[in-house]
């Protein structure tokens, strides 16, 4: 990749609590300079959740590598006058919290808009600025809760208790929204000269991230005239989503000998392709199938060969299969497995501990053949207090130390 990095250019100034935070580090990933704004006592990120590496959050190294931090006493002039300073240098604010809590302390869009008309403020919280739920404090299971994706289970004593595994999605894929529509918002500024302001919800995120069910769940409020199932199933509606994917026998997860696959043969060709390989065509005369979207619903007899067949062969015999003979197999990996993965390891593998204080999962993203070079290890609470004053503000050590006199940075 060329020594440039893609958002080399590009500073955002956050001011973030807890996962939110997560926007911006799509852009600290992609090169920008990203300056956290911290309160004295700093973000309690560090102290959240499990694992700790040392006495730091996982959470935090993640969330926050490759970012600077500053302490800013925002209830102080002084402390409000270097946030000013530092919007006049930037292209966007990131907002990761409750909406208006930079507006309560004079640094709204409006304020802020006065020093740089350029600058696109992004707010990215829970529920979102309107709606009922806007002031609720909450936390990243609820938007998936809400959005419906994940389901209370009941254990052998009759508790109600979160699903033990779950994909926490909209507390990532709310960033991940909020980021593509802040490069959007910086592409326009730089063309026009006219900044933004925006404002997304980490719930409004996962839903749209199930819009297949919730869509599907819409469209089989129509009539059936109107509204069908696929042909090869005689139209018949199936779920919404992948529920309708559990009586399905050619699309279908199946033991092997040290683990599982998945089969997803519903394309005719690929399903012949199988059978030839496994030198079974009488199950392919026998039950062709249509030409696309057969997942031969409920047949349980084929579903008792298929059983069988896949028990005769490793998952990575399996895999080598499906490359030689053209036919689709996956592996069905765990969080704790996939790092052997031999994809896995060959496009994406782990950023060092040396380097950013744990194994962490790079942005996968690929320039030029090249990964993304490895972020810095995620700040303590104000180690860049003096290089961001002297750097981005030109302040001299006198000035600095003036600001320090005064409270600025607590």
């Amino acid at each position: 990749m060329s020594s440039a990095a893609l958002l080399s250019g590009v500073r955002v100034i956050e001011s973030s609590l807890l996962g939110p935070g997560h926007v911006a580090t799509f852009f600290a990933d992609l090169g920008a300079d990203v300056i956290k704004v911290e309160s004295p006592a700093g973000d309690y990120i560090r102290q959240m959740t499990w694992p700790m590496i040392g006495d730091i959050s996982l959470l935090h190294l993640h969330t926050h590598r490759g970012k600077r931090s500053i302490t800013l006493d925002l209830k102080t002039d002084e402390g409000k006058s270097v946030y000013r300073d530092l919007v006049a240098t930037a292209d966007v604010v990131v907002e990761a919290m409750r909406p208006g809590t930079l507006s309560k302390l004079g640094l709204g869009y409006e304020e802020l808009k006065a020093v740089n008309p350029k600058i696109v403020f992004a707010t990215l919280s829970g529920y979102g600025a309107t709606g009922p739920y806007r002031d609720m404090p909450s936390h990243g299971i609820a938007y998936d809760t809400w959005a419906g994706i994940v389901q209370p289970v009941t254990d052998d004593e009759g508790f109600t208790r979160i699903p033990p595994t779950m994909p926490n999605v909209g507390i990532n894929v709310g960033p991940m929204v909020g980021a593509i529509a802040i490069l959007a918002g910086i592409i326009k500024a730089r063309e026009t000269g006219e900044g933004c302001e925006m404002e997304m919800a980490q719930s409004d995120a996962a839903a749209y991230m199930d819009w297949y069910r919730i869509e599907s769940e819409r469209a089989y409020l129509r009539p059936d005239d109107e509204v069908t199932g696929n042909p090869s199933d005689d139209y018949e509606r199936r779920p919404a989503g992948l529920a309708g994917m559990w009586e399905g026998v050619r699309y279908q997860m199946y033991e092997a000998v040290d683990g599982h696959v998945l089969f997803m043969a519903s394309e005719q060709a690929f399903w012949k392709n199988f059978c030839a390989g496994v030198d079974r065509m009488d199950l392919f005369e026998r039950w062709p199938g249509s030409k696309f979207a057969d997942h031969a619903r409920g047949n349980t007899e084929l579903q008792r060969e298929l059983q069988q067949i896949f028990l005769t062969r490793t998952c990575a015999q399996w895999l080598d299969f499906a490359n030689e003979h053209n036919t689709t197999i996956a592996p069905v990996n765990t969080p704790a497995n996939i790092g052997d993965d031999p994809q896995f390891q060959a496009r994406m593998g782990f950023y060092p501990i040396d380097e950013v204080g744990c194994e962490q999962l790079p942005l996968p993203v690929f320039v030029d053949g090249d990964p993304l070079p490895c972020p810095t290890m995620a700040p303590t609470v104000g180690q860049h207090n003096d290089d961001v004053m002297a750097e981005v503000l030109g302040r001299s050590a006198e000035e600095i130390e003036a600001l320090k006199a005064a409270g600025a940075f607590g």
